[in-house]
């Protein structure tokens, strides 16, 4: 009864913090709120998930609300990040209130929308149901949608429409996909509300008509890579990154990507059993990742907005994770351990990038030279994210990509590799190429004084700290959490898979 409380208020309490925030009068008691209520929400979020990981899953409601392993884990990196988030926005919106850039009603709609989507990703963390889980992916497409223009301009508003437009109809291929796995368990005898039910599809699904399954499959996998930002589906996320405020683009690449791709890994063990564990859905998924990297490698070299160079980051780091589960085995615990990775790495560059665009006034690159002598913090926070996406030891994600180039190498998928390492060294030399005149540059003017507060140096200080400790030492109960949530996803057999468990080297 316990667990089953908690699961619920996961959904209500930021449901009802976003409903209050509308009552009230003042933009600093709503920002408050928001903060309260998010806080809240990933404390008992941490404890349900910790609960989770040390004495197995925990379902409710007939089993239509379930936390395993995998859901367990990414609802807990969800929450790190959603918190992080939170916490700038009191910051960055404090700056746009004393410079009077923020209303009232701005607040409200910020507010208001942050709190409802945190209660929709929760919501497709926990729900059993595929069917639930979709309707939450799309309550999130139309919540978040609404965040991109809380500064109303030409240009946010056509970002805005490009974001829901491409997302419903990628949402309505994800719903064409799971009543497609609906039709594969024909004959199985499934009452009517256990079709849906992931635990039951996963025990059955040897069962399942394979035909149906791989229809259902690449519906599900165009429909949510559509809104993970997989190329060639990513057209919207570039100008959605670049015309929202600073802290719902981290939101945005920090993990609401991560979410929709949450969904497709959901499905790879029902697909894999489903269809003789030949690595066919595997191989999908590979192709698609490393279609990713190499169109953000692409469109990467010749950025010059800075934050629509970080929205191509997401397009390659997306890849990766993808590929990463699609090699398998080792591969898997690897693009779990990137998600933490790049979901820390990308909130600070965007906080990062939030907060230099309102001490110089733009997120031009060529205007934004010398970040780390007119804003040492964020310029070092900058500096350090973009070295940090692009592979640089020690940090973590060195340690993630080069586990899943053991995990292609291992799986003698030699093609992959070359390919990967092809897109990673041109984002590497591209993305260097912006980023030391960005930090070293010659110091261009500042619009705003750059006051650093002691909130604002830990949210740089403490997502660089952790992407550096991650790359040295990895502490034994992640260690755990990974193995256990990759478990949830792999599976004997696959061509491409490598060994079955993970470490750090």
């Amino acid at each position: 009864m316990k667990h089953e409380a908690i699961l619920w208020l996961l959904i209500l309490v930021p449901a009802a913090a976003g409903g209050l925030t509308l009552r009230l009068q003042s933009v600093r008691a709503i920002l408050r709120v928001l903060c309260v209520g998010v806080g809240i929400t990933v404390a008992l979020g941490w404890y349900v998930a910790g609960e989770v990981l040390v004495s197995g899953p925990v379902s409710a409601s007939a089993e239509w609300l379930y936390l395993d392993a995998l859901s367990a884990y990414n609802l807990g990196v969800m929450l790190l990040i959603y918190g992080l988030c939170s916490a700038y926005a009191a910051v960055y919106f404090g700056m746009e209130l004393r410079e009077g850039r923020l209303t009232l009603k701005q607040a409200r709609q910020f507010a208001s929308l942050w709190c409802g989507a945190l209660a929709a990703m929760t919501l497709v963390f926990i729900s059993n149901n595929l069917g639930i889980m979709w309707v939450g992916i799309e309550a999130t497409t139309l919540l978040t949608g609404f965040l991109i223009c809380v500064h109303v301009t030409r240009e946010s508003l056509e970002a805005m429409w490009k974001y829901i437009l491409i997302c419903s109809v990628g949402v309505a291929f994800a719903f064409m996909g799971t009543l497609l796995v609906g039709a594969s368990t024909r004959g199985l005898g499934l009452p009517a509300p256990e079709v849906l039910l992931w635990t039951h599809l996963h025990a059955h699904a040897a069962s399942l008509n394979p035909v149906w399954l791989k229809a259902a499959f690449i519906f599900l996998l165009v429909g949510y890579g559509t809104k993970a930002g997989l190329a060639p589906m990513h057209n919207w996320l570039p100008d959605a990154h670049s015309q929202a405020p600073a802290p719902v683009s981290a939101l945005f690449s920090g993990f609401m990507l991560n979410t929709a791709l949450y969904c497709v890994m959901r499905y790879v063990p029902i697909v894999e059993a489903g269809t003789g564990n030949t690595g066919w859905g595997l191989k999908l998924l590979v192709g698609f990742g490393l279609f990713s990297i190499l169109v953000a490698a692409a469109f990467i070299v010749f950025q010059h907005d800075l934050k629509r160079l970080l929205a191509y980051h997401s397009v390659e780091h997306i890849g990766i994770i993808t590929l990463g589960v699609g090699l398998g085995g080792l591969g898997t615990f690897a693009a779990l351990f990137h998600t933490l990775n790049h979901s820390l790495c990308k909130t600070l560059a965007f906080f990062a990038a939030g907060r230099l665009g309102q001490t110089f006034g733009t997120h031009d690159m060529r205007k934004l030279s010398g970040a780390m002598r007119t804003a040492p913090m964020w310029g070092a926070g900058l500096f350090g994210s973009l070295l940090a996406l692009i592979g640089v030891a020690p940090f973590a994600l060195f340690m993630s990509e080069m586990q899943i180039l053991k995990a292609a190498m291992d799986g003698r998928a030699m093609l992959a590799l070359v390919l990967f390492l092809f897109g990673a060294g041109v984002v590497f030399v591209g993305a260097l190429g912006h980023a030391i005149p960005v930090a070293w540059g010659k110091a261009a003017p500042a619009v705003l004084p750059g006051r650093i507060g002691i909130l604002e140096t830990l949210l740089v200080v403490l997502p660089l700290g952790l992407l550096l400790v991650l790359g040295l030492w990895m502490p034994g109960p992640l260690q755990t959490a990974l193995n256990a949530a990759a478990d949830v996803i792999r599976h004997a057999g696959p061509a491409l898979a490598s060994s079955s468990r993970g470490t750090l080297p």
